[in-house]
């Protein structure tokens, strides 16, 4: 069931929602809970029901153990635990990528029925695993059992993340005023909802047309030429942009509209100026994860480690920085998807975080790199270094296989030729001939298989100008706190007051201008991109 399909948003929202706050508000919280948790495991079983059982046992078997590590913290029993969860996890993700490059590194024919992918294994199962270390730490107390169960299941969050935390979210399960069907809540929750399905539908959607066709030639054998790659990857730049963007304010909308708060998972990731910020503002929940539960373990115990066998102060960087970056990215690009994409989109990242600490330790070691004095130009530099960065690494995460990757690097570098439409040869030759100079060192004047000229290049500047000067849902909605705020809170509130949302008639208008354009351009609801990890 889509967040963006009809039988969601009249049906089973207002269903839940109304039932939940009617069951509540007579004080029967456990009962209202429990309705809640149905729902949400319905929702689940909407995809297909026999994954009910999965998720239901991983409940069951991750509460049991977290309590036995809150009575006896034995390394031994959250050993058994994180491998229950990683092990499930593989067999489900994993298995036919393991058998498919096993049979082709001993040439063998091994075959193996393809095993469907549960949705949201990922996430529930990175978010119970965090549960069972703080359990073993000691920083987790007794949670109700039904608490326990709507923190895993609570649909908003369930499919796609974020990925919350027991702290975030269990204990406002217990506040009295949750169970109150509140106006304010309702209004802010459907206005973020209204603009995540708009980022969704309309901005998302509307720019696939151009990604996709480039991609799935691309993963055919056929290379894109320089602008037909270009404008397809730009495209699915913005696509994922929107799209995930879309999804992380609808869930913390339609989480509003409940009384709950869910944490910030995505805060314009497209200003970021280097990779760390960008990695802080991308999928924020999961870089959290990764980083307090892998990263910070690892670098401390190589720095122990390191520290213990007197290393150089070179050796030490290498061993307690390079390489738990590395390693911690392989695990991103994996927990992505089982494939070498995946894989190689994690370690080019992890390569740009490393590049980036040797950047940052040279620039303040030798004062003479400090050529730009203008912090504008400098962070406009930057800016544009970490897009191209990020371009290129989301070619290897869209495209379906690496020889799709290589056609359309190799089209973005211009070594598929250049084919542009025919019409611009005039145009071009209004300035002293400049088309036939074209033509001399290789410019095609035909039909480009994809690009769709002025039309595309008008589009992906729209979208441009939305992410660089328009406020994220948070800044346009930062007087009423939406979110649990995990982020800088210093620049929350956008640069002019009047892009703060008020519950007035300009911004009802504005809201219904946005309704009416989706439901014009109402289509078949599409799958979020995250759907599939």
């Amino acid at each position: 069931m889509l967040f963006n399909s009809y039988i969601f948003i009249f049906i089973f929202l207002p269903i839940t929602l109304i039932g939940f706050h009617l069951i509540g508000s007579q004080g029967h919280h456990r009962v209202a809970i429990s309705w809640l948790v149905g729902a949400s495991l319905f929702f689940y079983g909407w995809y297909n029901i026999a994954y009910l059982t999965l998720i239901i046992g991983s409940i069951l078997f991750n509460y049991a153990v977290g309590i036995s590590l809150m009575d006896k913290h034995n390394k031994w029993v959250l050993f058994f635990g994180i491998a229950t969860n990683i092990l499930l996890l593989i067999y489900f993700k994993y298995t036919n990528f393991f058998v498919d490059n096993i049979n082709i590194f001993i040439d063998n024919d091994f075959i193996l029925e393809k095993i469907i992918l549960p949705l949201a294994i990922s996430f529930f199962t990175f978010q119970q695993i965090t549960y069972l270390v703080d359990a073993y730490r000691g920083d987790l107390r007794a949670y109700n059992f039904l608490h326990y169960c709507l923190f895993v299941t609570f649909f908003p969050q369930l499919i796609a993340g974020p990925i919350v935390h027991h702290k975030q979210m269990i204990p406002q399960f217990s506040n009295n005023m949750l169970y109150q069907l509140r106006s304010k809540n309702l209004v802010i929750g459907l206005t973020i909802f209204i603009l995540g399905l708009f980022k969704k539908v309309i901005l998302a959607d509307g720019i696939s047309q151009y990604a996709t066709p480039v991609f799935v030639g691309a993963d055919s054998g056929i290379p894109p030429s320089f602008f037909d790659a270009w404008g397809g990857s730009l495209s699915y730049f913005f696509q994922l942009y929107f799209d995930f963007s879309g999804y992380s304010d609808m869930a913390i909308g339609i989480a509003r509209m409940f009384g709950i708060k869910l944490p910030i998972n995505f805060y314009s990731p497209y200003k970021a100026n280097n990779m760390v910020d960008f990695w802080r503002r991308w999928h924020i929940t999961l870089s959290n994860v990764i980083r307090d539960y892998l990263y910070y373990p690892i670098t401390l115990s190589l720095t122990r480690f390191a520290v213990l066998k007197r290393y150089s102060p070179f050796s030490l960087f290498i061993v307690a920085t390079i390489f738990p970056t590395i390693f911690t990215f392989f695990v991103v690009g994996l927990w992505h998807g089982a494939g070498w994409n995946f894989i190689l989109f994690g370690i080019i990242h992890g390569v740009y975080i490393v590049i980036y600490a040797i950047w940052v330790k040279v620039k303040n070691s030798f004062s003479f790199v400090k050529i730009i004095k203008s912090r504008r130009i400098s962070n406009f530099i930057a800016r544009i270094i970490t897009y191209l960065a990020v371009i290129i690494s989301f070619v290897f995460f869209r495209a379906e296989s690496l020889d799709g990757a290589i056609n359309i690097l190799s089209g973005m570098a211009g070594l598929n030729g250049f084919v542009i439409f025919e019409h611009y040869f005039n145009y071009f030759n209004y300035f002293y001939g400049f088309g036939n100079y074209l033509s001399v060192i290789g410019m095609e004047f035909s039909e480009p298989l994809y690009f769709k000229g002025a039309q595309q290049v008008l589009e992906l500047l729209v979208l441009l100008i939305v992410v660089l000067f328009l406020p994220n849902t948070q800044q346009f909605m930062c007087n009423y706190y939406p979110a649990l705020i995990i982020y800088d809170e210093a620049i929350l509130h956008p640069r002019y007051k009047w892009m703060e949302w008020r519950a007035n008639l300009f911004f009802a208008f504005f809201i219904s201008i946005m309704i009416f354009t989706m439901i014009y351009n109402a289509g078949a609801p599409s799958e979020f991109l995250y759907f599939q990890f």
